[in-house]
């Protein structure tokens, strides 16, 4: 079960951060900085809660 929160989790970080390049490039510069905070906050919430 910790193996498929990794998978997830990882999954999950991947496509926000792509999304987060994606805005950048549309210069979307404000955009981007709230996606990428949210893809750090998927990465490390988990060890907070799910995975202590």
């Amino acid at each position: 079960m910790t193996l498929f929160i990794y998978v997830m989790m990882t999954i999950m970080f991947v496509y926000t951060a792509g999304f987060g390049v994606t805005l950048w490039k549309d210069k979307n510069k404000p955009g981007s900085v709230v996606v990428f905070g949210l893809a750090m906050t998927i990465a490390i919430a988990p060890f907070f809660t799910i995975l202590r």
